[in-house]
């Protein structure tokens, strides 16, 4: 029986690359994108389904593993990959803008968990992959409303990883340093002429497929060019003085 795999912001960049890694190694891939003409065409080369569709909104999540469930039956893997850069300038604020940003970053991850699990749960358990950021685990101030979104992910994914695990689904993330793909496509001259490396889509895309098979829920893989990846481990937080416990919850 194959594996099948669920990958939203699929027609381009990382999504592309996890989609063409896991079809190699036999996997059945379900693709997810706004852009129709792209997803179509990739489905098409991995033989994979394909659904057009934004993920901020919750029919969207629903819809795709509906398709996964109808097609393949199953579901194993959801790489919960869709994202775009901010660019909002809190002194000339975009709402509209602001709104989309958080819809596809922050609401397409709490959407696609939440329509995924229960067929994670059915198919026997799996993994989810969030492709999150450095800018999820430190103030990259070039854009304050993309770092918080990633930083919002990274919560949400240390948060769940108990209660997931515990239904036989891990949950993790990779965050990877900046990638040559169509996110930062207009900064690309910039950091070829600073001699600033950039990961490849590919770099990252072994880095998710590393993560889905992580034995430890919740791991935050850094992703960065020349690096091998690398669990992020955060600084303990202090407790309160003089040793108190928590109150029960009994």
């Amino acid at each position: 029986m194959s594996t099948v795999a669920l990958i939203t912001g699929a027609a381009s960049g990382i999504g592309a690359a996890v989609a063409r890694r896991l079809s190699a190694g036999g996997v059945k891939c379900v693709l997810v994108d706004l852009d129709a003409e792209g997803v179509e065409r990739l489905a098409k080369e991995v033989d994979g389904a394909w659904l057009a569709a934004d993920v901020s909104t919750e029919e969207a999540s629903l819809e795709a593993v509906a398709l996964a469930e109808r097609r393949y039956g199953r579901l194993d893997l959801m790489h919960l990959n869709a994202g775009i850069g901010g660019g909002v300038n809190l002194a000339d604020f975009d709402l509209t803008r602001y709104r989309q940003v958080v819809g596809v970053n922050m609401d397409g991850v709490v959407f696609g968990v939440r329509a995924g699990m229960p067929l994670l749960v059915r198919s026997g358990g799996g993994a989810i992959v969030v492709t999150s950021s450095l800018a999820g685990l430190v103030g990259y101030a070039g854009d304050p409303i993309y770092t918080m979104t990633k930083h919002a992910v990274v919560g949400l994914v240390r948060a769940l990883a108990e209660p997931l695990a515990a239904q036989n689904v891990r949950i993790g993330a990779v965050c990877p340093g900046f990638t040559d793909t169509p996110l930062v496509a207009q900064a690309r001259e910039m950091f070829v002429n600073a001699g600033f490396p950039l990961l490849t889509a590919e770099d990252v895309a072994a880095a998710v497929e590393s993560a889905f098979y992580s034995e430890t829920p919740g791991t935050l893989l850094i992703v960065q060019p020349g690096r091998q990846p690398v669990p992020y481990r955060y600084a303990g937080v202090p407790g309160p003085a003089g040793g108190q416990r928590p109150p029960s919850e009994d």
